[in-house]
């Protein structure tokens, strides 16, 4: 029996549940579980606890974590997110990077979160994305997230990236589409990038490819 935590470096387009199918056929363990979803479309670090090991996924889901983010201003999909259908346009006018840094400011701190349509949070036991599906969209809690820091990095061609720290339970693509309507537009997640968790960073985490040759 195979009794670790792995960081893996979870690439695009495949999904966190794919990563940990992967690890248990890799190790050859029945034990695998993840510590805090990573959307497909997404790339990073994903925590993966093995064997004995899976008793400590809620300890590495409170960690914080490091997000790099880009936000396309102007457009908002159904998903909150680039694999989703439009349904709202609003191109911004007259946004500077001083009212954009004003905007961040607000968004540090506790706060509540209304979470995406289309996610794995379970209504009832059925997670939401599976109700999305077939439209059927019921109301949805807020949550209390935290958000440490958020930092501006660039902001053009109506596209805005920043660096965001934050605690457990925070969904970035939450926070892209409420960051836009603080601006007075919409908004869409383009990229993202989760580069540490905890003391887990890219210097320190293994790609599948490399973890079948380990």
């Amino acid at each position: 029996m195979v009794d670790e935590v792995i960081a893996i470096w979870k690439p695009k387009d495949i999904s966190s549940y794919d990563v940990v199918k992967q690890v248990k056929l890799i190790k050859k363990s029945k034990q695998v579980g993840h510590c805090g979803t990573l959307d497909p479309f997404a790339e990073g670090i994903l925590v993966v606890c093995i064997g004995k090991y899976t008793k400590n996924v809620d300890d590495f889901m409170n960690c914080t974590k490091r997000y790099k983010a880009k936000i396309q201003l102007g457009v908002e999909t159904d998903t909150l997110d680039i694999e989703g259908e439009v349904i709202r346009k609003d191109y911004p006018k007259n946004i500077t990077k001083n009212n954009i840094k004003k905007t961040l400011s607000t968004f540090k701190g506790s706060q509540n979160q209304i979470p995406p349509y289309f996610c794995a949070k379970k209504i009832h036991g059925v997670k939401m994305y599976k109700l999305a599906r077939k439209d059927i969209f019921i109301k949805r809690k807020p949550n209390n997230v935290y958000i440490e820091d958020i930092n501006f990095i660039d902001y053009s061609n109506k596209i805005l990236t920043l660096s965001i720290t934050c605690g457990k339970g925070t969904y970035i693509r939450s926070l892209s589409r409420d960051i836009a309507y603080s601006l007075g537009t919409y908004g869409h997640l383009i990229y993202l990038e989760r580069y540490q968790v905890g003391d887990f960073n890219k210097n320190n985490s293994i790609t599948l490819k490399e973890l079948k040759h380990d």
